[in-house]
């Protein structure tokens, strides 16, 4: 007989954030954890070890072992809805890119619980960067719904807001370890309290808000526009530096990326007025500036500055806030000035590569400034015409 394990939880995405943050905090908790992977050697080797360590990078290097874990192959549908059917929550730690393909896994599987229980609700933690995400789930997953199910009373869709940060691993880490995972030691999720239909877990680390939308811009405000512009900042300073701890150590661009992002504070606060003390956001972006320079983490600029399409895209980190301070009639120079450094990056990973998209990148800005920042930022020729200049000015001057 089929029984709901409510101190299991079924994560789709056994990548970086996966293990390193939210297996991480469950384990700890005392959880079973199941990770669903398209990946079947990390799949295989988690069944066979039943455990893997996540090595903490600060001034003192820590290794916490992660245990009873186990994974499912997601191409094996049937044992996916199961543990599904059968887990008392759910995560998705995919990436954008990989949300389509898990959508009918997460219906069948709450099919298959209905049966089990028509009663018992199922909540599902969106462990992904992304605005509006509860939204795009519900609308998502109901098409792959039956007539009648009820989708509202039983499902709970939780938004998060990813702060931890996770660097790219060399390749001789990984063939070192092939389930270890490097990260901060930074362990916060910030959830919407508002989204679970069952009580809240009682897990260490899990920090609970009101407002989600503005802690999620918040995040992505502050934290994500903070970490691109120290990368493009820092590349147009020095494009031979690796390392975002060696970019921020010049205090040119250190005073630049702060200012950025204090800049960013006052656009937050205008927009969430009362969520956000000018005091509260300032020592946030202290924290995060001596986060971003943990040396131990070894995080490149490449790894922060890298898919510019998505990063300068037009609701993302630097062309959203830029887009929020015209709704208000603030300042955004600042903003702007670093977004047009995010034009002429060009950091590669250790084998002297770009990511495929950021070539592609590169070569629409060879057909200039006015048409990434329509096509890619979402700007109006028109209706920003003055931005338009502006970036124009920007771009001459870090033309030389």
């Amino acid at each position: 007989m089929k029984t709901i394990k409510q101190d299991k939880i079924v994560i789709f995405g056994a990548g970086k954030i996966g293990r390193s943050f939210i297996g991480q905090l469950f384990s700890l908790g005392g959880y079973e954890v199941v990770f669903v992977d398209v990946y079947k050697r990390i799949i295989d080797e988690l069944n066979k070890r039943r455990n893997y360590n996540v090595i903490i990078k600060s001034e003192k290097e820590e290794v916490i072992n992660i245990t009873n874990v186990r994974g499912v192959f997601a191409d094996d549908e049937q044992s996916v809805a199961f543990e599904i059917a059968t887990a008392g929550l759910v995560a998705v730690s995919v990436g954008l890119n990989g949300l389509n393909k898990i959508f009918p896994a997460l219906s069948k599987g709450l099919v298959e619980r209905y049966a089990i229980d028509n009663h018992s609700s199922l909540d599902i933690i969106i462990a992904e960067n992304m605005r509006n995400a509860d939204a795009f789930f519900h609308e998502e997953m109901k098409k792959f719904m039956p007539p009648g199910y009820p989708f509202d009373r039983l499902v709970g869709l939780v938004e998060t807001s990813i702060g931890k940060m996770v660097p790219i691993m060399l390749k001789k880490d990984m063939e070192a370890d092939i389930l270890q995972v490097f990260a901060e030691p930074y362990n916060t999720l910030i959830l919407d309290k508002k989204g679970f239909k069952n009580p809240i877990p009682r897990i260490a680390g899990l920090s609970p808000k009101e407002n989600m939308k503005a802690w999620v811009d918040c995040k992505l405000f502050i934290h994500n526009l903070g970490h691109a512009a120290a990368a493009y900042i820092g590349y147009l300073f020095n494009p031979d530096v690796v390392y975002l701890h060696e970019a921020l150590a010049v205090p040119k661009v250190h005073d630049c990326v702060r200012n950025t992002m204090l800049q960013s504070a006052d656009i937050l606060m205008k927009k969430y007025p009362g969520e956000f003390s000018k005091e509260d956001l300032t020592e946030h972006i202290n924290d995060l500036l001596s986060r971003f320079q943990n040396k131990a983490l070894g995080d490149t600029i490449f790894r922060v500055g890298c898919d510019l399409m998505r990063k300068l895209g037009p609701e993302d980190r630097m062309a959203g806030a830029i887009k929020t301070a015209i709704v208000f009639k603030l300042p955004y120079d600042k903003i702007l000035f670093a977004l047009v450094c995010g034009f002429h990056f060009r950091a590669t990973d250790e084998f002297g590569n770009m990511l495929p998209q950021d070539t592609e990148f590169a070569r629409i800005c060879e057909k200039g400034i006015n048409l990434v920042l329509a096509t890619i930022c979402g700007f109006d020729q028109i209706q920003n015409s003055r931005l338009f200049k502006e970036a124009q000015a920007i771009d001459m001057y870090i033309s030389g």
